[in-house]
């Protein structure tokens, strides 16, 4: 399937004939370069002796030809071009026809492409036939099975994922296979319901009132082989799932064995008795957690930490943000991943300026990028907030579009799709094909040559004060550590004191046996989120409310 073990294949393409529409050509001639072809554009209005000749003269893999006019012209047109071309195509090289629906229903009676477009193609089916080379049903081979060589393949396109489960198997099982052959996504994330999450190999804990609950009921290995076995066709997507929230590593064995996997995604902090979500307590939930990153390392799957959103989503202020995202980062490398994702969910808290919530990101990748090394690589996921999205649905739309836009700022590997209807209702196969088309235009506009934002002034000033803030309250968690402790930050019981002790909090954290709930946070002129005096609603420097922290925690009995 991969060019580079061959000599560098050649594309010639033009406009044939009378024809003067060359943007396709364009476009297509763009995908072959970044698939690794030499690529020799004709323009428009090639005719026949020209682009034949040259064809030769450049030893042409694929000759790629457009035709955009009457469909009764280019059936002629087309006719006479595969007769002067026989010689080439029995010699083996391949032609490829893209024109209007009409033109393409006439090409397609000639029985002489290997493969022609009509425009509702996906850039993933262009990119197929690029790398695969091949005409006929696509097949599993034509698209990578994991995630690394999956994302090498398709850039500088991100990969698309978005989460899907409805309330039943049946439903669940259409909406994969509808999804999978529209080619809509890279990565379909099987959205469970709490009980899947939690009670799956205990059945007697299992609620029958809440089967189907917030995603879909699995009950079985078999039921996960299903699903896997529903993606099989279309772009052959990958599947992972959520870790669940017990019964870590039996869980890990079976969706490896079932769905194969393409990443785990495991909380730090979190899915334990601090939220609400899991059985355990804090500290016990970080050592199982740590413990599924090993196992996650030793067979080189990749692992993202579901995390920093989870403070964002909570009101934590942008410092607490960024500090989650390195120690998640810090922890996936302590405990032997490979491929770390880190996840960075924009619009966490709603109320973020645009140009603060980039510098947050920014921040934290400056963070996380001194971790990086020939044995720790960080692929960046971006994610519009789930909280952020009004119930509205084509106000929806529009936000989507644009959250998406400003993510491809950060050049992301991944971009997880939120979609449109999810204030509302969990999406069905149709509507994530539709938010997958959204995603895909924000996306390649960008791709065409997007503003650096980066730069800003604003921007540059805030990723600056937050990386500064952040390494105070980073010295700050490894003050806790107990004597002996080798590496606080990857210690189950200091990050664990690190939330009990207030160090990292959030507003919502109340009416817990750990979070704190007691910092309280606004939003500054800037649309920057910061921490406030509790007392005085005044913002507070992060070093001033360190010292309060310390003072509370020498006070106490």
């Amino acid at each position: 399937m991969a060019n580079s073990a061959r000599k560098q294949k050649t594309v010639v393409a033009g406009a044939l004939g009378e024809c003067v529409h060359v943007a396709g050509v364009s476009n297509f001639l763009r995908l072959a370069q970044q698939a690794g072809w030499r690529t020799v554009f004709l323009g428009p209005a090639v005719p026949i002796e020209r682009m034949l000749e040259v064809a030769r003269n450049e030893q042409a893999d694929l000759v790629g030809v457009s035709y955009r006019l009457t469909p009764e012209t280019g059936e002629r047109l087309l006719a006479e071009f595969a007769e002067e071309a026989d010689e080439l195509h029995s010699a083996g090289v391949q032609f490829a026809f893209a024109g209007t629906p009409p033109v393409v229903e006439r090409a397609d009676k000639l029985g002489f492409f290997s493969a022609t477009f009509d425009g509702t193609e996906t850039m993933d089916e262009v990119l197929a036939f690029l790398h695969g080379e091949q005409a006929g049903p696509a097949s599993e081979a034509d698209f990578p099975q994991t995630t690394v060589e999956r994302i090498q393949w398709k850039a500088p396109y991100p990969l698309i994922r978005h989460h899907f489960g409805l309330p039943t198997m049946e439903e669940t099982i259409n909406g994969i296979e509808q999804i999978a052959e529209a080619r809509a996504l890279d990565v379909i994330s099987i959205g469970t319901d709490q009980d899947a999450q939690e009670n799956f190999f205990h059945p007697e804990r299992q609620n029958p009132r809440r089967r189907g609950a917030g995603g879909v009921p699995v009950r079985s290995a078999d039921d996960f082989s299903v699903l896997y076995q529903a993606s099989r066709q279309g772009n052959f997507p990958l599947l992972r799932t959520y870790t669940g929230t017990d019964d870590f590593i039996q869980l890990a064995e079976m969706f490896v064995e079932t769905i194969h996997m393409a990443w785990a995604a495991i909380p730090l902090f979190w899915f334990n008795k601090m939220d609400g979500r899991g059985p355990w307590d804090l500290q016990g939930s970080l050592r199982e957690h740590q413990e599924l990153m090993a196992w996650y390392g030793e067979r080189d799957i990749p692992v993202e930490l579901n995390e920093a959103h989870h403070w964002g989503m909570r009101d934590a202020p942008d410092v607490i943000f960024c500090v989650a995202l390195y120690l998640a980062a810090y922890n996936a490398k302590a405990y032997g991943v490979r491929d770390h994702i880190v996840q960075m969910m924009f619009n966490s808290p709603p109320g973020l300026s645009d140009t603060m919530d980039l510098a947050k990101m920014m921040a934290g990748l400056e963070l996380i990028s001194e971790l990086e090394d020939k044995n720790f690589r960080v692929w960046r996921q971006t994610r519009s907030g789930l909280l952020s999205f009004p119930v509205d649905i084509d106000s929806a739309r529009g936000h989507l579009a644009a959250s998406i836009y400003l993510q491809m700022q950060l050049k992301p590997h991944i971009i997880h799709i939120v979609g449109h209807t999810e204030a509302d209702h969990a999406a069905t196969g149709e509507e994530i094909i539709a938010a997958s088309k959204m995603g895909r235009r924000a996306i390649e506009n960008a791709l065409r040559g997007l503003p650096d934002a980066t730069h800003d002034p604003a921007i540059v000033a805030r990723r600056e004060e937050l990386v500064a803030d952040a390494r105070l309250l980073l010295d700050a968690i490894r003050g806790l550590a107990a004597p002996g402790v080798q590496d606080p930050l990857a210690d189950a019981a200091t990050l664990a004191a690190a939330v009990e002790s207030g160090i990292m909090d959030a507003p919502q954290l109340g009416n817990n046996p750990h979070g704190r709930g007691e910092i309280r946070t606004t939003f500054d002129p800037r649309g920057a989120c910061i921490s406030v005096d509790p007392e005085t609603g005044k913002p507070i420097t992060e070093k001033q409310r360190l010292k309060a922290v310390a003072q509370k925690a020498r006070s106490a009995p």
